[in-house]
């Protein structure tokens, strides 16, 4: 049987998602990482970007992700987020006007959010 991977993919308000996965893909102060069941014992610091899972049956979660931090030992991966929305949760729509209106008031962090939603919204 192969080894298997349990995430946990928290943000501070809810559980985002959990279940089993093949590989995670997360960006981190120290660039992107994937993570695979086996994978060594890891802590790091989770910067804005998109998290991508890839599910045991061969399905896709996105989230976008901004800021916390990831935890992995034992074959269970622990991402815990500030803010985190699952792809299909997000309203592009909304997130566009997010966007102009942060290069309008020329608020980067504002900006850089709102990209990294667009961004998860377009991987789902």
């Amino acid at each position: 049987m192969a080894a298997e991977l349990h995430v946990a993919l928290v943000a501070a308000d809810r559980e985002v998602w959990s279940g089993e996965a093949t590989l995670v893909v997360a960006r981190t102060t120290s660039g992107d990482i994937g993570v695979m069941p086996g994978h060594q014992p890891l802590l790091g610091v989770l910067e804005s970007g998109p998290v991508t899972i890839r599910t045991n049956d061969g399905g896709t979660v996105v989230a976008a992700v901004h800021g916390g931090f990831l935890s992995f030992a034992d074959d269970k991966l622990s991402l815990l987020a500030e803010i985190a929305e699952l792809s299909d949760e997000i309203d592009v729509k909304r997130a566009e006007r997010a966007r102009d209106r942060a290069k309008s008031e020329t608020d980067a962090s504002a900006e850089r959010r709102a990209d990294v939603r667009l961004r998860a919204a377009a991987e789902h």
